[in-house]
């Protein structure tokens, strides 16, 4: 197994624009992400495909019928890759960890591509490809490059539409068993790789921007609050956290095991968690969506959705619990409804996977994931309270 790096990946999901990408070595690196819509065919099953990647992380990823459907929301990066380099525009995932192009834009090989001869294939609920693996310069934003690193191009992809492939941030673990001939190896990941060759002392993401070098302190206000990876299975095998979450001052989930993930779109809590929310809150469950809705007069009375991490409190104002009413249309929902992003997860709390907080949490705060404490981190930033929708 490759050793764990002395690295730090962040992730910032807020609503800004990237800044200029610096160019100084160790200091923070930062490559522009952008949040993408699918809605090719003029509208999304948001659920569907979220659902689908719940049970895929749930099962480890490697399954052996992953149902397909097309990635709903994202967050991309424009990576170079070859010399000269070749952009992708790669999905930045922090729930896998493989990176991997050719779902669109034909993988070109030029003077820095060696072919390993070894099969790859990943499944992830919402997609999956299967490939060779090859080792290759990657180059990210305005300079920074990792050498010789391992890449999967496809020759088979399905429900990657509009996109290449995957930029893998997760931990390096989720890469074991990918390689189809060496099931117990693990690949060095990007982040890992970064470290290693000298190139940063630290790694970060970002909306707007994928850091690279250590966290940015004029993204987030106040401290960044850290908390243990859990040890229990499986939220342990992703960026796996413990935590409650009160609706008001009432506990609706007490406290437990789940993930952060930013390729999960909503917020998913286990099923008891969600009648209570559901109850609270006094929505109902819309037809078309397959999201909880709530009347403007029960939208005047949403209470704040705390999230108890450590001894720290992450609050979800009432305008951070619904979805971007601008985006209703392509989800196939009326234009001047009111949806919550608190969805079911599945299953009743004590599997030891009870929660995702997803891009509709992680938009609303600074992340921090910390490979060497094996710890995540959160910071408020100017746009947690905001009123966005």
């Amino acid at each position: 197994m490759f050793p764990a790096a002395s690295l730090l990946t962040i992730i910032l999901l807020a609503l800004s624009i990237a800044a200029s990408p610096f160019q100084i070595r160790d200091s923070p690196i930062t490559l522009p992400i952008a949040r993408r819509l699918n809605v090719s065919d003029g509208s999304i099953n948001l659920l569907q495909y979220d659902k689908a990647r719940v049970a895929a992380l749930k099962a480890g990823y490697h399954l052996g019928s992953p149902p397909v459907t097309n990635v709903a929301s994202y967050y991309i990066a424009k990576v170079g890759i070859g010399s000269p380099p070749t952009a992708y525009d790669l999905i930045v995932d922090t729930g896998s960890s493989n990176t991997w192009v050719g779902a669109n834009t034909a993988y070109a090989v030029t003077s820095t591509s060696v072919n390993t001869g070894q099969p790859v294939d990943v499944g992830y609920g919402s997609g999956f490809f299967s490939g060779t693996e090859y080792t290759d310069t990657i180059t990210l934003g305005s300079g920074l490059t990792i050498t010789k690193q391992s890449i999967g191009v496809s020759s088979f992809a399905v429900g990657f539409s509009g996109v290449d492939g995957i930029l893998g941030i997760g931990p390096v673990g989720l890469t074991e068993g990918t390689l189809t001939n060496s099931p117990a190896l693990t690949i060095p990941t990007v982040t890992d790789n970064l470290h290693s060759q000298g190139t940063i002392s630290q790694g970060v993401d970002t909306n707007g921007e994928l850091t690279f070098g250590g966290p940015d302190v004029f993204k987030y206000t106040g401290d960044i609050a850290y908390t243990p990876i859990t040890t229990t299975k499986p939220a342990s095998a992703y960026w796996g956290i413990n935590e409650s979450i009160t609706y008001g001052s009432t506990t609706i989930l007490s406290s437990t095991a789940g993930i952060v993930d930013t390729g999960t779109t909503l917020l998913y809590v286990a099923t008891d968690a969600y009648n209570k929310y559901k109850s609270e809150t006094g929505a109902t469950l819309d037809g078309a969506t397959g999201l909880l809705l709530v009347s403007s007069t029960q939208y005047s009375a949403l209470k704040n959705l705390n999230f108890n991490i450590g001894s720290n409190t992450f609050s979800l104002t009432p305008n951070a619990q619904i979805w971007p009413r601008s985006l209703n249309a392509p989800i196939g929902g009326s234009s001047k409804a009111i949806y919550l992003i608190v969805a079911d997860i599945g299953t009743p709390s004590g599997s030891g996977f009870d929660f995702i907080n997803g891009y509709t949490f992680l938009e609303r705060f600074y992340s921090v994931y910390d490979t060497t404490n094996s710890r995540v981190g959160f910071a408020k930033t100017s746009y947690t309270d905001a009123t966005t929708n």
